[in-house]
Order: structure tokens, then C-alpha cells, then sequence
């Protein structure tokens, strides 16, 4: 049950049903595109009028188009298809990690308009946001031929203040209280949202039209690379907090007397599960601490590592067995806390699925409180599906289809 505040809200209005049915109609129209009127009406079991009226209305505010006409159905007039107007307008997604920085640009359906660029990431914020802004105006200048941009999503590894655009804490980075949406937006010249990496995956889940993810409620996103994050969704909302600083897994200790983290703890999940991590306990040493490294250790990815695990390499496989079963009893502090219907877990090791899979699964049913939680379904994202920038895509794209707040 959803209690109204008291003390925060917002009257119903006589237009309030119409603007939830606009919504309704809106997202009916991205899921099922294309369709007509009348099977719009059918899934909205509303009279063909009122569907009309809907699309209308949409139609006027440039958001829907019509296209093609479909087959007539007896002595009935030929239909004509309904599709989301994605032409000539783009969004720019940027995924800021410590090692590299990522763009993207897609149209408004999130379908990706070219190549992914990246450069290497510069942790002074104002150098960073110079860079970014040159390369970002340059990536829209190759693409000029996709319209005007609606806006910029920035994906950030560590907790944001969307309302303020500043960066709280980002460890791996070395970010606290940090400008960065303001400075960036006034360097290029179009609206800038920010968010934290993982909220982002899990917003991006969230807007995807798959039903199997609408219908699961509640789900936890796990984004491992140079660190780790977590997005949590309940009730089909994501879960933010006070301070929009919640669903910090990746900081919540699996032995106080464990290594040190980015964020300055000792034995955070994040230190014993990230790239960093299994590279260090590839190499036999702490290559979180900053210095000089040999050409090997600068140079070696956990792809590399992988790779090399597939190929029967004992080191290799054991700093992945490792990974993997700390992987596990982290996913079971989430599942004991969150109850999740689902798990997505995104970023490099997932290449690495098919040897890990059976370790993590072991583990997680070891510390999981029921049986249940034991066989919480695990969904592994590609990495080439980039779902850090994706999400950074659905900063910007995903706002335009959200339901009104009416209370």
C-alpha cells in the first residue's frame, strides 16, 4: 500500500486521469510499435474515440508519428501505424570510470547512432570536463546529420546529487562535493543530467520494454569494474533514499580485516570483487595503491586475465574462482536484505560467465537465509551492451515516459 504524505502532495485534478492515459497511451505506442488506433484502443480497453483523441494530442506535441499503412481488415479503411518520433533528435551517454571515459550517442529509443568512443579518464575534474566537452561536441559533429541533441547523460561512479549536479563522494576517482553537471552543461551548451553508474543500469532496466523486467517489481543491478555499484529497484521504483545515496552494497564490508578499499575502509565487497581486485590477487599485490608499475602489471586487463583462464591457465582461474565466490556471498547480503526478484550483473567479468557461474551460485545459496534466496535468478548483462551507458542515455530519454506524480 502507498501512503499519501500529508505534509507533500499533489491534488488530483479534473485532467489528471487524461494525463495518466496520454502516459499509458504513450508507452503502449513504444512497446507495440507499430500499431494502430484501434489496437491501441484494444490495449487501453478504452472506445476508439477517446485512443484518438490521445493520439492527437501526442501527435501535436511531436512525441508519436505516423508512418506506414497496414493491411485493411474487410471493407475497413487501411490503418496507419503509430511510431515514437525518434527522427532528428539524439542523446549523448557518457560513462566516467577511473581508468576511461566512454560516449555514446543513440536516438531517443536508445538504438545506438555510432561507434563507442572513450579516452583515458583524467581525474582532475576540470581538465576531465574540458576534454569531455571538446570530444562530445566533436561526436556531435560527426553525427550532425541526426538532429539536435535532447541532452547529455553522464553516469558516475559514485553518489550524485542530481538536484544540485554535484558529485558527493566517487572513491575511485578521488571526487568529494565535486561540480560537474553545471560546469559541463555551460562548456557545451545542452542540458546535462548526472546519476550514479549503477542507479543508471538500473534505471535503463527499468525503461526497457522487455515485459519479463516491468513484471518483476523488485531487482538489484551489479555493475563491477574499477569498482562496484549496485541500483536497487523495489516495487517497480528506483530506490534512492534520503540522500539519493542508497544501495551502497559495494561498501558494506565482507571482513573488517580485509584489504583497503578506494573508499578508505578495510574489506569492503568492492575491494575483494572488482577488476582491481582480481587483478591484484592475479599478480600477488595491491595495484590499487597509486605509483609506478612495471609495463606488465600497466598494461594488463581483466580481459587479458580472462582470456587466459579460458585457455586452462591455473593462476588466472583461481584469481577468478576467488572473485567469483566473494561475488557470491556479496549477492547474498543483497538477497537476504532486498528479497530481489531478479539480479542483473553487468560490467567486464561477465565475459567470464560460463566459468564462474557455478561458484557464485554456490556461495550465494551458502549465506542466504532461505531456499528461496538461495535460487534468486541471476541475469547477466553483456558488456557489449554497455549498460552503463545506456543507462546515461535513459537519464535523458527515459523522463518523457515516466507516469505523473499525483501524490
Amino acid at each position: 500500500m502507498r501512503k499519501i504524505n500529508p505534509h507533500d502532495f499533489k491534488v488530483a485534478r479534473r485532467g489528471t486521469s487524461r494525463e495518466i492515459n496520454r502516459q499509458i497511451a504513450l508507452n503502449l505506442v513504444r512497446a507495440h510499435q507499430p500499431i494502430s488506433r484501434a489496437d491501441l484502443a484494444l490495449l487501453m480497453n478504452v472506445r476508439r474515440g477517446v485512443a484518438s483523441l490521445l493520439v492527437s494530442e501526442l501527435l501535436d506535441e511531436g512525441l508519436i508519428f505516423e508512418g506506414a499503412l497496414g493491411e485493411a481488415v474487410g471493407r475497413g479503411r487501411r490503418p496507419t501505424f503509430l511510431y515514437i518520433d525518434s527522427r532528428q533528435r539524439c542523446v549523448v551517454g557518457v560513462d566516467i570510470r577511473a581508468s576511461r571515459t566512454y560516449i555514446l550517442v543513440t536516438d531517443l529509443m536508445g538504438r545506438q547512432l555510432g561507434a563507442v568512443s572513450s579516452f583515458q579518464t583524467n581525474k582532475d575534474v576540470e581538465v576531465l570536463t574540458q576534454e569531455l566537452a571538446r570530444r562530445i561536441k566533436q561526436v556531435l559533429a560527426d553525427y550532425k546529420d541526426v538532429g539536435a541533441c535532447a541532452g547529455i547523460g553522464v553516469a558516475v561512479p559514485g553518489m550524485v546529487d542530481p538536484a544540485g549536479g554535484r558529485v558527493l563522494h566517487a572513491p575511485t576517482l578521488g571526487w568529494r562535493d565535486v561540480s560537474l553537471r553545471d560546469p559541463l552543461a555551460a562548456a557545451i551548451g545542452i542540458p546535462v543530467h548526472i546519476e550514479n553508474s549503477a542507479k543508471a543500469c538500473a534505471l535503463a532496466q527499468l525503461w526497457t520494454t522487455r515485459r519479463d523486467v516491468i513484471t518483476a517489481g523488485h531487482s538489484v543491478f551489479v555493475s563491477i569494474s574499477d569498482g562496484v555499484g549496485t541500483g536497487v529497484v523495489v516495487n517497480g521504483e528506483l530506490m534512492r533514499g534520503r540522500h539519493n545515496t542508497a544501495g551502497e552494497f559495494g561498501h558494506v564490508p565482507l571482513s573488517i580485516d580485509g584489504p583497503r578499499c578506494s573508499c578508505g575502509a578495510t574489506g569492503c565487497w568492492e575491494s575483494y570483487v572488482s577488476n582491481i581486485a582480481t587483478l591484484s590477487r592475479y599478480f600477488g599485490r595491491d595495484l590499487s595503491e597509486p605509483g609506478p608499475r612495471d609495463i606488465e602489471t600497466s598494461t594488463f586487463t581483466i580481459e587479458d586475465l580472462i582470456a587466459r583462464a579460458r585457455a586452462g591457465d591455473a593462476k588466472s582461474l583461481g584469481a577468478l574462482n576467488s572473485t567469483a565466490r566473494y561475488l557470491g556471498l556479496g549477492l547474498a547480503s543483497i538477497v537476504n536484505a532486498i528479497d530481489p526478484a531478479r539480479i542483473y550483473i553487468g560490467g567486464e567479468i561477465t565475459t567470464a560467465w560460463s566459468l564462474i557461474e557455478p561458484i557464485v551460485r554456490n556461495a550465494l545459496r551458502e549465506r542466504t537465509l532461505t531456499e528461496f534466496g538461495g535460487t534468486t535468478e541471476i541475469h547477466v548483462v553483456p558488456a557489449e551492451e554497455h549498460p552503463r551507458l545506456r543507462g546515461a542515455v535513459a537519464l535523458i530519454a527515459a523522463p518523457a515516459f515516466a507516469a505523473p506524480m499525483v501524490a
